[in-house]
């Protein structure tokens, strides 16, 4: 009787743990992924040219502290590494003309979201 005592213990012990080990090991395996994400995108003018040199502004709405990238010939920005878990704001300037500010969200589950900034 002890025996089988001590054999449904264990058996217990291990059914317990079993599914206590796997889950942590699927949380582990899908937590890099998310830890970090990415943002780019494309300023144009109002005939859709790109706009060299307009500053993209990218504001942490919680920390509010603002980020700033100067586009290139092909009118392209980006910022990498941006934390999934804040939402950011994003605008362009160019020569006094500003674009709409446009939302990154927190909810957005994209690992890289693309947000393309017209300025009129």
């Amino acid at each position: 009787m002890k025996r089988v005592l001590a054999i449904a213990a264990v058996m217990c012990t291990l059914a317990l743990m079993v599914p206590a080990q796997f889950g942590s090991a699927v949380s582990a395996a899908k937590k890099p992924e998310s830890q970090v994400r990415s943002l780019t995108g494309l300023v144009l003018d109002k005939s859709d040219a790109p706009m060299k040199n307009a500053v993209v502004y990218l504001k942490n709405t919680k920390t509010l502290t603002v980020n700033t990238f100067i586009t290139g010939a092909d009118g392209q920005y980006r910022f990498p590494a941006l934390s999934p878990n804040i939402d950011y704001e994003v605008y362009a300037e160019h020569n006094g003309r500003k674009s709409d500010t446009k939302t990154l969200s927190s909810f957005d589950m994209r690992s890289h979201a693309r947000i393309v900034l017209r300025i009129q």
